[in-house]
């Protein structure tokens, strides 16, 4: 996703209980976030060493799970949120971490996906929501939805209509996963991650 804040848009229409939105870099989510009352917050790539080969990943990725845990955040919902962290994260939120993908995994993985998915020529795309892990792209899958690809789609055609999918399917399972974890418990909260 390209951090325009659609899909977090759809999950406050869901009435889904975000505590925090958060952001490796400037983007629209933060603004739909505090322009609903959601704590927003930049943990900015550029204080970790960028974008280039100077990017220290643990260390941010021990920063944003120290954020969030702050925040007794309980469930973690990556929405184009293209920083790959370590384990360190995902210890932080074991089992805790979803993401939701424009492709059927386990096909077409990684940036790229609807471009490599108009590139093999094949008839149908849609999407993936999975528990995120370390290794990128995998997990176990929770949800996914068909979408057919046209004769005449481009990647920005194509990508449209599976996010059409995404701002239904994320919030819906988003839900139910929330409701599973306040089984016997606090309520859960659900942070959101995106970028630009």
């Amino acid at each position: 996703m390209s951090g325009s804040g659609t899909i977090l848009e759809a999950m406050l229409h869901a009435r889904l209980d975000i505590a925090l939105v958060a952001s490796d870099r400037p983007c629209r989510a933060l603004e739909v976030a505090k322009d609903a009352g959601v704590d927003a917050r930049l943990i900015d790539r550029g204080s970790f060493g960028g974008f280039g080969p100077a990017f220290d990943r643990e260390a941010y990725s021990v920063e944003l799970a120290e954020v969030l845990t702050s925040a007794h955040i309980d469930l973690v919902a990556m929405a184009g949120f293209g920083t790959i962290v370590t384990a360190s994260f995902h210890r932080a939120f074991p089992g805790r971490v979803l993401n939701t993908h424009p492709s059927l995994l386990p096909d077409f993985k990684g940036w790229h996906a609807v471009a490599a998915t108009l590139a093999a020529g094949v008839s149908e795309s849609g999407c993936t929501v999975h528990v995120a892990t370390e290794a990128l792209d995998d997990g176990p899958i929770l949800a996914q939805r068909r979408v057919p690809v046209n004769a005449d789609d481009d990647e920005a055609s194509l990508h449209e209509r599976i996010k059409e999918v995404e701002r239904t399917l994320y919030p819906e399972v988003v839900a139910r996963v929330m409701a599973s974890l306040a089984q016997g418990l606090e309520p859960a909260s659900v942070a959101t991650l995106e970028e630009n």
